[in-house]
């Protein structure tokens, strides 16, 4: 019986280890462990949470918490260390790119103990994103690197890493998607605000380089502002940018704009059960681009780069800049029909592709 721990940090990415978990749990040869580092304190992993993804309460709780980066990634080591040597896992499954990922994967790399880096390969060329440090370091030292598209297999051959260790699965988090399809289709979010199917935009924003300053955020809301006279907005407003618009005096602006509707943020129920009756969307978030892809909608992607570039190159998802942005969703209203395509592999199955090939180099017969 092979254990294998699954490494999340966050509610993406319980989102992400959710189908990979019922996977392996269908599974003899093998037995799955979730390991929570706690490096994001979230109000919403709660019971109702799990319940959705149908998931147990993690098997381990680093409960590491808030702090600087070196404090994260020096905490979760450190705490990990002891879980791995006393539990002695076959596999280390590390997801994403967040500050957990890299800090287990070198406790796993450290311990001789086989790590597998989910949602690998992904680059946005931009090494001042944190993010982007974790994803190099990652894919550095991990000994299975399971892409989500062909460009991320690219991205890591041209840095050297040997085709056996890379593999594409797909991207997982469609598998999450179609798990939940009918929760998120049967929600009330949409209906609850009064919203009609394709009638509306919704917007996402909290990356430091469009919130912190309120010479990249005023100028965002005047942005925002516009586009409500073309197409009225649903912004679910993270707790950093609500922070900031009340530093700057810009809350008022956009709370009395009559097409705006300003809520707190939502569970990936709520939030998903928005988007699948957008028109359109505005995000600076990742996540969002690859599920916006999958189903079609135009997406508008406040960054000047993405780690996700296949949401452009074949996606529905387009990088602007603030000054475009009112033209950009004039070019999306004029256009009819879906947007863009899927990419190969986007499919829900991801977690299957995974168990078959942990399966297959763990030497267990088929």
């Amino acid at each position: 019986m092979k254990n294998i721990h699954l490494i999340a940090a966050a509610r993406p990415n319980f989102m992400k280890i959710a189908p990979l978990y019922h996977a392996l749990s269908k599974e003899s040869w093998c037995k799955p462990s979730i390991v929570h580092t706690g490096q994001h304190y979230d109000p919403n992993m709660s019971d109702a949470f799990f319940r959705d993804l149908a998931m147990p309460k993690p098997h381990f709780h680093l409960e590491i918490g808030s702090g600087s980066h070196a404090e994260q990634t020096g905490g979760v080591m450190i705490a990990y260390e002891k879980v791995a040597m006393a539990e002695k896992p076959d596999w280390i499954v590390v997801v994403g790119d967040v500050n957990s990922t890299a800090a287990c994967a070198m406790v796993g790399t450290k311990l001789w103990i086989p790590v597998v880096h989910l949602e690998a390969g992904l680059r946005s060329g931009d090494r001042r994103m944190p993010e982007e440090i974790n994803r190099l370091v990652t894919d550095a030292i991990a000994d299975v690197l399971w892409t989500p598209s062909r460009d991320g297999d690219a991205n890591l051959l041209r840095e050297g890493i040997p085709a056996e260790r890379i593999e594409c699965i797909g991207n997982i988090m469609i598998d999450s998607y179609e798990m939940l399809r009918g929760v998120i289709e049967a929600d009330t979010a949409r209906a609850g605000l009064g919203l009609a199917m394709g009638g509306y935009g919704v917007v996402t924003l909290h990356r430091p380089s469009n919130v912190d300053t309120r010479a990249a955020l005023a100028p965002l809301v005047d942005c925002l502002l516009e586009v409500a006279q073309r197409v009225p907005l649903v912004f679910a407003v993270h707790p950093r940018t609500r922070k900031k618009l009340q530093e700057f005096g810009l809350l008022d602006r956009l709370s009395g704009a009559r097409a705006i509707r300003v809520v707190d943020p939502l569970g990936y129920i709520q939030f998903m059960n928005l988007v699948t009756g957008a028109r359109v969307v505005i995000t600076d978030s990742g996540g969002v681009q690859e599920e916006t892809t999958y189903l079609g909608i135009p997406c508008l992607t406040l960054r000047e780069n993405t780690e996700r570039p296949v949401t452009v190159t074949e996606g529905s998802n387009r990088l602007v800049q603030p000054g475009t942005l009112v033209d950009e969703i004039d070019s999306v209203l004029a256009r009819k029909g879906r947007a863009g395509r899927v990419p190969d592999l986007w499919d829900g199955n991801a977690a299957s592709r995974a168990v078959a090939s942990l399966k297959r180099r763990s030497g267990v017969a088929a």
